[in-house]
C-alpha cells in the first residue's frame, strides 16, 4: 500500500492543523486511530460548522471515543500509545500533561514513540499559553504584512500559510524525520511543531530577496506580490480572471506575442518604475476577451498564463482530471492524496468515521473481550 504502511499513529482529536497532519500520514498509508473525547462525535466544538460525515480532514481513520476524565480511559489511551509509532496532539501546552498523557509518561511506556505536538505559538515562548488562530500566527512571521494591494490593508490568504503549510505539513515532516532517526537510535522524541515557526520558514525566499535589496516593505510593489505587471491576476471581459506569471524573458516574450502586444514600452520588463503603467496597459488588453478566449490563445504555450478557477471549476479542468487531482468519496469532492509514488501507491482514502466500532478497534489493538466489556461498563469507552 502506501509508503507509511505499517506505521501506527494515535491521534488525539483536536482543532486546527493537527487533523490535517494526521490526514497526511493516513493518506500515505499509516494506520491512524483517532481518540475522540466522549460525547464529541466530531472532535470539534463547532458542530454547526463542521459536519463530521464530510469533514475531509478526518478521512481514513478509525475512531475510539474515551471519557478522558476517567482513569480507566487514560490507561486505555496509554496502552494504545504503547503500541503506536507516533502520537499526534494539537492542544495548548500543558493540556496533555494535565490529562496524564504528556511526553514523559508516554515515552516511559514507549521509548521509541514519536510525540508530535502541534500548536500555534509553540511549546515555549512568551505567547505559548495564549489563544490564537492562523491569522495571528501569520502576523508574527512577516507574511501577512507582505500580502495585499499597494496602499491597502494586509489580505488574508485563507488559512493556507500558517495552518496548512506551516502547521500540518511541518508537523508531518517533523514526525517523519524523527521516525527515520529512531530507526538508527532506537529512541523516540518530541516534535514541537509551531505554526509561527512554519509560517516564518515559508517566508525564506522573501527574506532572501529582502537581504539582497530586492524586496520592499510596501505591499504590492515587489516581484512576487503582484507588483510586477508580468506576475499578477487580470480581469477578462466576462468578469473571470487570468493569472500571469511570465517572469523569465523567453516566457515574457511569449506573453506579449500571444496577447498581440507590440507596444515598445513593454521592453522595459525589469524597470520597476514602469510596472504600474505597464500593468494598466496589460489589464486593458486582457479585458478585451473572455477568460476562455484567452486560454485558447495561450493554449500549449510557455507564456505562463492560466485561468483562475473556482472550487467548482477546478476539479473539472482537463489537467486535474488527467491526473485525478481530485477524487470523490461518498459524493464529496476532495483533493486526492499527494505526492505520487511509483511503487508504494497509497490506497484510496476512506470516508470520515462518525460512529466507529470501538470494541472491534480495541480488539485489533490487542485488548481482550472482557477488558473491552469492562471499559464499556465503566463508561470509559
Amino acid at each position: 500500500m502506501g509508503p507509511l504502511h505499517g506505521v501506527k499513529v494515535v491521534e488525539f482529536a483536536a482543532l486546527g492543523p493537527a487533523p490535517m497532519g494526521a490526514m497526511l500520514l493516513a493518506d500515505l498509508g499509516a494506520e491512524v486511530l483517532r481518540i475522540e473525547r466522549k460525547a464529541s462525535a466530531s472532535g470539534r466544538p463547532t458542530a454547526d460548522l463542521f459536519d463530521p460525515k464530510i469533514d475531509i480532514l478526518n478521512r481514513s481513520r478509525r475512531v475510539v471515543a474515551l471519557d478522558l476524565k476517567k482513569p480507566e480511559a487514560i490507561e486505555t489511551a496509554l496502552r494504545l500509545v504503547a503500541g503506536a509509532n507516533v502520537l499526534v496532539e494539537g492542544f495548548r501546552p500543558g493540556v496533555m500533561e494535565r490529562l496524564g498523557l504528556g511526553p514523559e509518561v508516554c515515552l516511559a511506556r514507549n521509548p521509541r514513540l514519536i510525540y508530535g505536538r502541534m500548536t500555534g505559538w509553540g511549546q515555549s515562548g512568551t505567547l505559548a499559553n495564549t489563544a490564537g488562530h492562523d491569522i495571528n500566527y501569520l502576523s508574527l512571521s512577516g507574511a501577512l504584512h507582505a500580502i495585499g494591494e499597494p496602499g491597502g490593508k494586509p489580505v488574508v490568504p485563507l488559512n493556507l500559510v500558517a495552518d496548512c503549510g506551516g502547521g500540518a505539513m511541518l508537523l508531518a515532516l517533523g514526525v517523519l524525520a524523527a521516525l527515520v532517526e529512531a530507526r538508527s537510535s532506537g529512541r523516540g522524541q518530541v516534535v514541537d511543531a509551531a505554526m509561527t515557526d512554519g509560517a516564518a520558514m515559508l517566508m525564506s525566499m522573501m527574506y532572501t530577496l529582502k537581504a539582497m535589496g530586492q524586496w520592499t516593505q510596501e505591499r504590492g510593489s515587489n516581484l512576487l506580490d503582484g507588483g510586477a505587471h508580468f506576475y499578477d491576476t487580470y480581469q477578462c471581459s466576462d468578469d473571470k480572471w487570468l493569472s500571469v506569471g511570465a517572469i523569465e524573458p523567453q516566457f515574457y516574450a511569449l506573453l506579449l506575442d500571444k496577447a498581440g502586444i507590440t507596444d515598445p514600452a513593454f521592453r522595459a520588463q525589469w524597470d520597476r518604475a514602469q510596472w504600474p503603467a505597464l500593468k494598466e496597459k496589460l489589464a486593458a488588453v486582457l479585458l478585451t476577451k473572455t477568460r476562455d478566449e484567452w486560454c485558447a490563445a495561450f493554449a500549449g504555450s510557455d507564456a505562463c498564463v492560466a485561468p483562475v478557477l473556482d472550487m467548482d471549476e477546478a476539479p473539472l479542468h482537463p489537467h486535474n482530471r488527467s491526473r485525478n487531482t481530485f477524487i470523490e468519496i461518498n459524493g464529496v469532492t476532495q483533493p486526492a492524496p499527494a505526492p505520487r509514488f511509483s511503487r508504494t501507491v497509497p490506497a484510496m482514502p476512506t470516508a470520515p468515521t462518525v460512529d466507529g466500532d470501538a470494541g472491534a478497534v480495541l480488539a485489533d489493538w490487542g485488548f481482550a473481550g472482557d477488558e473491552i466489556a469492562e471499559l464499556q461498563r465503566l463508561g470509559a469507552l
